[in-house]
């Protein structure tokens, strides 16, 4: 028997989406017009590496002031669009979360300017990096914090190169929750052979982001509601656009407070690499799902020899939806029979959902107004329906004749004959 306060969640739950459903279908057709999935291929024939790709990201431009590469970061307050609908009061650096990319190469020497416009002190932790202790950015251990207004120099020699990250080390609970964090990709001196064609960076996040609010909740530690690859949500997440046998490297980063499966469809990949160095080519093994533990990084590589969209995504089911899909009573089998009458007393306009599953919350949440700022948990169209993903989802666009990787190619277009099919038996 639902309890009236079971009831009032599930009515306000089962709300979710209308306007911001329809916001997020359009951001899913646009997403099949054109991705951010930058820097251009042109780039490419200019160094002896790919440049790295952070889908829905940027990479850090540098100056080179007397043999040495300079970035600068800021850290500060970021407004993040999430998907369409749903806009989160974030820090970040540089106006967005993760913060953007930093690439360089074996040897190199870096200075990194960090300007605090954070409205606390912050350091900058570059994790997983070789450096002078000094430079490490435990706040309180290796440096004073840097306090607002202030502008601190980090200064060394890449000693090693992979896939690294940097975040704070000063008030994490918070600073991490609210989303500072970003990639340090160190290329190595020599060109790789083979030559990756495709480099791809994810880092893997989930924030307390309560119906109806704005900011990210630092105080929670487990019931996470929202899952990201690099802050966005599916549908709004760029695809992976590669051409067929394409060498493609995805490098996932991990900051969240759990760790990952992160699955491939269609292919299998190895694990290659992780923030510790190069796997030895013996040591590495076909797999089709890769767990990223927290604080740490993995490299995968495959050759994309099979066209089509290939779901890309954790495999934690509940990774894979977003905030309504959590605290909704289970009705699952429940006679509901008369069970809306009574309830649209109490709550116009209720509609009775979960007695044979939760996939029709996506057709309903066309009519149906939610909490202000509040995703539903199903948000994605495809080229036959819905989707019925949000979260930790994006798709892995493969095909044989690709002009550019600059533009999305839209959904894939089946050999006759290939495609599941109804039968009608008797």
């Amino acid at each position: 028997m639902l309890t009236r306060r079971q009831i009032i969640i599930s009515a306000l739950t089962s709300f979710a989406g209308g306007a911001l459903l329809k916001k997020a279908k359009a951001a899913s057709t646009k997403n099949e017009a054109h991705t951010h999935t930058k820097p251009s291929s042109k780039l490419q024939g200019r160094t002896h590496y790919t440049p790295v790709v952070t889908p829905n990201g940027s990479t850090l431009p540098y100056k080179m002031k007397n043999g040495v590469k300079e970035f600068h970061l800021t850290a500060e307050p970021v407004e993040r669009e999430f998907a369409p609908g749903m806009k989160v009061k974030c820090w970040g650096y540089n106006g967005q979360t993760p913060g953007p990319t930093i690439e360089a190469v074996e040897g190199d020497r870096v200075r990194i300017l960090v300007t605090n416009k954070l409205p606390e002190h912050t350091t900058i932790h570059w994790h997983g990096i070789f450096l002078p202790n000094g430079m490490d950015g435990v706040g309180g251990l290796n440096q004073p914090h840097i306090k607002p207004g202030e502008t601190y120099v980090y200064e060394f020699t890449l000693k090693q190169n992979g896939t690294f990250m940097y975040h704070p080390h000063a008030d994490e609970m918070v600073q991490l929750a609210v989303g500072m964090m970003g990639f340090f990709i160190v290329h190595p001196q020599k060109p790789e052979n083979p030559r990756i064609d495709r480099d791809f960076a994810i880092m893997l996040h989930q924030w307390a982001i309560h119906p109806g609010t704005y900011r990210p909740d630092p105080a929670v530690m487990l019931d996470f509601n929202i899952f990201s690859f690099n802050s966005k949500v599916f549908p709004a997440i760029d695809h992976l656009v590669v051409k067929t046998n394409d060498r493609v490297r995805i490098r996932i980063a991990n900051l969240s407070m759990n760790e990952h499966p992160i699955h491939i469809h269609g292919h299998a990949y190895r694990i290659t690499a992780t923030d510790g160095g190069k796997i030895p080519e013996a040591g590495q093994w076909p797999e089709t799902t890769v767990l990223v533990p927290v604080g740490s990084t993995r490299d995968v590589e495959f050759i994309a020899d099979a066209p089509g969209d290939w779901a890309f995504h954790c495999h934690k089911s509940h990774h894979t939806m977003n905030a309504m899909g959590h605290d909704i009573p289970n009705t699952l089998g429940a006679n509901q029979k008369g069970l809306e009458e009574k309830i649209r007393k109490m709550i116009p306009g209720y509609m009775a959902m979960g007695e044979t599953g939760m996939a029709e919350h996506a057709d309903h949440v066309d009519h149906m107004q939610g909490p202000k700022n509040t995703l539903p948990m199903m948000m994605g169209k495809g080229p036959f329906g819905n989707i019925e993903m949000g979260g930790m989802f994006t798709v892995v666009k493969v095909r044989d004749h690709l002009k550019s990787y600059d533009k999305d190619p839209g959904w894939y277009k089946h050999p006759e004959g290939t495609v599941a099919y109804r039968v009608n038996r008797a």
